[in-house]
């Protein structure tokens, strides 16, 4: 089956691609609003795409034009954010915190959460979450009226104690994080099953016959 984007509206289109694009990391992203009110939100459109500098980067969707998320409006004005991570022990919360609250509710309130200090930016990181990323905003890439794309520079990161194997060689034991990624419509992966697959080196490399297209 073949699918023509152009021809598509937005809804179809994100059906399609949340779908397929699976699994998805979930940047479960901490922010304080003008009014010192902590907020929590969830975003699946997420990943890392670069390592110097470290820039970590997740797509917002707005309500509307005129109703954007608090998210969006809280980075734009501290310009600083923190990205943490979704494990098996906190899903439960991370689904609390994507409820639509009206501005004046605190996701860390309504689920239980635990603001802790962070070590290099004002706003707080999740203390449930085994990983978390303080950024520096990088920059805001409008996609379109509704949706928008925000960058940000990792400063400082925290990860449990009891994941890392090597602090100065910076290993860690990604397993022990029991993260997990999102699936299509409210569906969830665990990361426990884990396949190990060893880079190909070139010199042992056999060429294959290819198969021109038709």
């Amino acid at each position: 089956m073949e699918f023509d984007f152009e021809k598509l509206d937005g809804t179809q289109q994100y059906k399609l691609l949340g779908s397929t694009v699976t699994p998805r990391p979930i940047a479960w992203v901490s922010t304080v609003g003008a009014d010192g009110r902590l907020n929590a939100a969830p975003f699946s459109f997420f990943n890392v795409f670069g390592e110097d500098p470290a820039i970590l980067g997740f797509s917002i969707l707005h309500r509307s034009e005129s109703d954007p998320k608090d998210t969006g409006a809280n980075v734009r004005l501290r310009e600083e954010f923190v990205v943490n991570l979704v494990s098996e022990d906190n899903l439960d919360k991370m689904n609390i915190s994507a409820i639509e609250f009206p501005s004046h509710f605190s996701e860390f309130s309504e689920a239980g959460l635990t603001p802790a200090r962070s070590t290099k930016i004002e706003t707080p990181r999740i203390a449930e979450s085994h990983v978390a990323f303080e950024c520096r905003l990088t920059q805001i890439v409008p996609l379109s009226p509704l949706r928008s794309l925000v960058l940000g520079e990792v400063v400082h990161m925290y990860v449990k104690d009891d994941a890392v194997i090597d602090a100065q060689k910076c290993y860690i034991d990604t397993r022990k994080l029991k993260l997990v990624g999102r699936m299509e419509a409210n569906t969830y992966v665990r990361t426990s099953d884990i396949l190990h697959l060893p880079r190909i080196p070139f010199d042992s490399w056999t060429p294959v016959k290819t198969t021109a297209l038709p």
